[in-house]
């Protein structure tokens, strides 16, 4: 495994909450990637903002559940969240954390290749 120094990344959030989301996130990764499947996490600078993407080469979505992904209790595939023991509720967890920093979420997806989860987070001063 490669091993890189970064310069530390300051922002304004509740930590146990981003936790909470980026938690979800690598957990979604998970349960759909693809056995033996990557996960990666990117950070971007985005002047007042940092853009914080989660990607994996998982299952993908297809663009038409994309709309309603975020809804509570909503699943793509019911048959296959039951299995993995999915309540249809992360997503939405996620939403209603992000939105209550005031800050975005998206998505991009394509079957077969995977997702990408992105959000943004306020900059903080370094102490």
């Amino acid at each position: 495994m490669l091993k890189e120094e970064y310069d530390p990344i300051y922002v304004m959030a509740d930590g146990d909450r981003i936790k909470q989301l980026l938690t979800n996130l690598f957990e979604n990764s998970i349960k759909y990637g693809k056995p033996n499947g990557r996960t990666k996490i990117s950070f971007f600078d985005m002047d007042e903002n940092i853009l914080v993407e989660v990607t994996d080469d998982g299952i993908g979505i297809e663009e038409k559940h994309l709309s309603r992904l975020f809804e509570r209790f909503y699943r793509v595939d019911k048959s296959r969240s039951r299995e993995a023991g999915g309540t249809g509720l992360g997503l939405s967890i996620v939403k209603h954390i992000i939105e209550a920093h005031n800050q975005t979420i998206t998505v991009r997806s394509t079957p077969g290749v995977g997702s990408t989860f992105g959000i943004t987070l306020k900059k903080a001063k370094p102490n």
